[in-house]
């Protein structure tokens, strides 16, 4: 795999994309001390925070404007954003392999929050017959999505079925309500504020029940599955698990736990939570 979280701690951790070996802020780790000191010196990359969340690059050597990655069978475009983020959150690739597990043949697959697609890919990979309806409020998200998808149909010579949509979740949603179409599972990874296409606000503690209820309607109140992860503070999984209880009939397997990104030897890191739930 083309990823390695190498050692966290002061508030910072140090990962390995492919070739490239990046020091970026974990404030989640604020309180541990670093595993190897020594290693930190090799990083070709470090941002730093300044204001509003954005900040800067500073390179140790010549850095290219992307580059490829394979994780979990996916390949991604990775570039470095003026917040810090590359374009793929690896802390969700176990959901991934999870996802190509209980998707079947023929299933209709709505995803939510979407970002870069990687969670739209892995389900899409398992069946040309399947179809994923991609849904995120930033254009230029949905188009590196779709790069992505591009990029994953060339290296495994599989024909991915996905819709890109660029809309604000929740208004896509009810909209798929009203022309009476139906999905047989659903998966989102809501932020804790957001912004749609047309200055919706989103917020996860007022709107998340809602949403979930209208994504129960457009699976007629019993999915395949369901994926619900989140990185708030106040939605661990235990709520998130309480959140889809109240929802589901009976019948249903539930998994749920904090993501961590995928390293050797290294303690875990919190990197928010999951709950993962598939028909028995």
């Amino acid at each position: 795999m083309d990823y390695q979280l190498l050692d966290f701690g002061n508030g910072r951790k140090l990962e390995r994309f492919g070739e490239f070996i990046l020091d970026r802020p974990a404030p989640a780790v604020q309180a541990y001390k670093k595993n190897r000191p020594k290693l930190w010196s090799q990083a070709h990359s470090k941002f730093f925070r300044e204001k509003d969340l954005k900040g800067k690059w500073v390179d140790r050597v010549p850095f290219p404007q992307s580059w490829n990655v394979c994780i979990n069978g996916l390949t991604f475009s990775l570039k470095r954003t003026p917040v810090g983020h590359l374009g793929v959150f690896v802390e969700q690739a176990d959901n991934w392999n999870w996802l190509t597990s209980v998707t079947r043949p023929g299933m209709k697959v709505l995803n939510l929050f979407a970002y870069t697609g990687g969670s739209s890919i892995a389900p899409a990979l398992t069946d040309p017959s399947v179809v994923v309806s991609h849904v995120d409020s930033a254009a230029n998200t949905v188009q590196w999505a779709k790069v992505n998808g591009q990029l994953t149909e060339q290296a495994t010579g599989k024909k991915l079925s996905i819709r890109w949509l660029t809309e604000d979740a929740e208004r896509f949603v009810l909209r798929e309500l009203k022309r009476g179409n139906a999905y047989d599972a659903f998966i989102l990874d809501p932020p804790s504020y957001g912004h749609g296409a047309k200055g919706e606000i989103w917020k996860i503690s007022d709107d998340l029940p809602r949403l979930l209820d209208e994504c129960m309607e457009l699976t007629n109140g019993a999915p395949e599955y369901a994926l619900l992860t989140a990185h708030t503070p106040e939605f661990p999984a235990e709520e998130l698990a309480r959140l889809l209880e109240q929802r589901l009939p009976g019948g249903y397997r539930f998994e749920s736990g904090a993501m961590r990104p995928y390293s050797v030897d290294l303690p875990p890191i919190p990197c928010g939570e999951f709950v993962r739930v598939v028909k028995r």
